[in-house]
């Protein structure tokens, strides 16, 4: 609501649309159609569905929340008394309806019988306050919650039994590739499985007291997976939660196949869920997928799951406000929502599925791409390019200023390491795993450029340049295989290498030896990690303005080659300036080329010399 445009409120004649309270029914089709025709802007989106039930209310202000503390007063037995004893004739009460016109008209009628009450409260539904003004509705609304709350307050904290839990668990890092390649594999269908493709999400993890107080609970498989404390809540984190076994530091690949199996057998409750009520249906319904949306690890806290890193963290809001409501509702007897065939309705209804929207997904979503060195050049091009492809980027850089802006510009996660030291890298990709839940990309870019004659260069030199450019794409190639590994989905590794791997160039063996290394690396984790479905591919690049190659070395080489520094850039057989875009265009292609393995792809405007032979 914060961020939404002018062009997100559309608006309506109220005149037209307040008649059809007069109406005994009304269709969900002909409520869209009528709604549509009188909005002021015919270009604009489809009002609400709830739009009825607003307009039908004389007041001038309406406010209409779901507050937690009133849904743990209403999702208990006889949670309809509980609520009038707390607020007594100063609500009007409204029996559980889906939302559209049945539940507008009858809202409009509760109010009609009691005009002058100061809201409405919907039963496993929410409340509405009404005011004059805009500050009367708020304050009431803020005054109804306040007592709600008090209500809970003064009912005894009884904490649900704690498990048992293993005296060592393992960490976030640990067990969030393990469920995210397992949401992956377990829930994807045939058709994505013929491409050996699996349907990635990305993971979002959230933990407090009262997130652990829930999910460590013995009995939560009893009370987590009665349904949602709203019913708007279920096109998002689906009717239940994912439940997993508590896990062990010691015992990984057990939890793992556990995870699988769990997430396997969610998929089949919920198809058969789809398949019980859908038998119901006058039009038959098609089943939406059938992966958890939050997965609730006891010990750890839960995470949710989405397309991307903006659903995942919204399916973790809604689903901590479920606890708080599944907590307090329990404190004073048990939960109780809407039943599983009212939560179907609701899953279903196309009015609600509306609500998310149809958009195309972007080549790389659902991916998570880590880049080294992508705090300037072609690691900030490469950012702003796997962005663009809908991937999620993880900036790391020894310059941890220049990496949070670069991550600020494609909304990723910035992260100060220096890839050389082994032990930063594995600290790195374990903040990524909490952040994302995994891996599936990276860019290793990292590197800088010694010169000196071979035959007489220091060996400090040479040592200092292999640590950085081979050693640190090893350190970073390994933790990405691990994590690649762990999720089981396979994964993309892509190395920025150089044409002096192929055409050294005098004095500048320092550089290009370890580059020439490099791409023996590449091959080596082709070759032994292609039947788990990594790919590692490289980029030859030449003559990019970098930090690498700078004004003043371009200058340098120009004046040795007696050309201007304009020839010395375009100095290729398409007489053109490669930039920093057309190397992070050719790695995003290279990540997407799902039959690619092994392969150096030349990005240099055509250098012969250094063409793979």
């Amino acid at each position: 609501m914060a961020s939404m445009e002018p062009a997100g409120l559309p608006a309506v004649r109220l005149a037209p649309l307040r008649r059809l309270a007069e109406r005994e029914a009304l269709s969900d089709e002909g409520m869209v159609r009528l709604q549509r025709a009188n909005l002021l802007n015919p270009y604009a989106p489809n009002p609400s569905v709830e739009t009825l039930l607003h307009a039908f209310l004389p007041h001038r202000f309406i406010d209409h929340t779901h507050a937690s503390a009133v849904l743990a007063l209403t999702d208990r037995p006889v949670g309809d008394a509980l609520c009038r004893e707390v607020f007594g004739k100063t609500l009007a009460y409204v029996p559980y309806l889906m939302p559209g016109f049945a539940l507008a008209k009858a809202a409009f009628e509760a109010w009609r019988r009691a005009p002058d009450v100061e809201g409405l409260l919907l039963h496993k539904h929410g409340i509405f306050t009404f005011g004059e003004t805009a500050r009367e509705a708020y304050e009431r609304m803020i005054e109804k919650v306040t007592l709600a709350e008090q209500r809970l307050a003064g009912v005894a904290h009884v904490r649900p039994t704690a498990r048992a839990l293993p005296s060592r668990l393992a960490s976030v890092a640990e067990v969030a590739p393990l469920v995210r390649g397992a949401v992956a594999t377990a829930t994807t269908n045939a058709k994505v499985a013929a491409t050996n493709e699996p349907r990635r999400f990305v993971l979002h993890h959230r933990t407090s007291p009262l997130i652990r107080e829930v999910v460590d609970g013995e009995d939560v498989a009893r009370y987590a997976t009665q349904g949602t404390a709203t019913p708007d809540l279920v096109i998002r984190i689906k009717p239940s939660p994912l439940i997993v076994p508590a896990p062990q530091a010691e015992k990984l690949e057990e939890f793992a196949h556990q995870v699988r199996a769990a997430v396997t057998e969610y998929a089949a409750q919920y198809r058969s869920y789809f398949e019980r009520h859908n038998a119901n249906e006058a039009t038959p319904k098609v089943m939406l997928d059938p992966a958890p949306r939050v997965v609730l690890v006891p010990g750890l806290g839960l995470f949710g799951v989405g397309a991307n890193a903006k659903e995942a963290a919204v399916a973790a809001d809604l689903a901590e406000m479920n606890l708080e409501v599944i907590a307090n509702a329990e404190r004073m007897s048990r939960f109780e929502p809407i039943n599983e065939a009212q939560l179907f309705e609701m899953e279903y209804w196309s009015l609600e599925q509306a609500k998310l929207g149809k958009r195309l997904e972007l080549p790389l979503s659902r991916h998570v791409v880590v880049i080294t060195g992508g705090a300037s050049g072609i690691g900030s091009a490469c950012a702003a390019a796997f962005r663009e492809a809908g991937a999620e980027v993880a900036v790391l850089d020894r310059d941890e200023a220049g990496a949070q802006a670069v991550a600020a510009s494609v909304n990723g996660l910035a992260l100060a390491c220096d890839v050389t030291d082994a032990d930063a890298v594995r600290e790195a990709f374990e903040r990524v795993a909490q952040c994302y839940g995994g891996v599936d990309i990276v860019v290793s870019n990292a590197g800088a450029a010694w010169q000196g004659e071979i035959g007489t260069v220091d060996a400090a030199t040479l040592r200092e340049s292999f640590e950085l450019n081979f050693w640190a794409h090893q350190h970073v190639a390994q933790q990405a295989v691990r994590l690649f590994t762990a999720q089981g989905t396979g994964g993309c590794l892509l190395f920025n290498a150089s044409k002096q791997a192929l055409n050294p160039g005098t004095n500048f063996g320092p550089y290009g030896i370890p580059k020439a290394a490099l791409l023996a690396l590449m091959r080596q984790y082709a070759l032994e990690y292609g039947a788990a479905g990594i790919r590692a591919n490289a980029v030859n690049a030449d003559r990019i303005r970098t930090h690498l190659l700078s004004e003043e070395l371009i200058a340098e080489r120009a004046q040795a080659r007696g050309v201007t520094t304009e020839e010395y850039m375009a100095g290729n057989l398409l007489k053109r300036e490669v930039s920093a875009a057309d190397v992070a265009g050719a790695f995003v292609t290279l990540a997407q080329a799902k039959a690619t393995t092994a392969a150096v792809l030349s990005v240099d405007g055509g250098n012969l010399a250094a063409a793979v032979r």
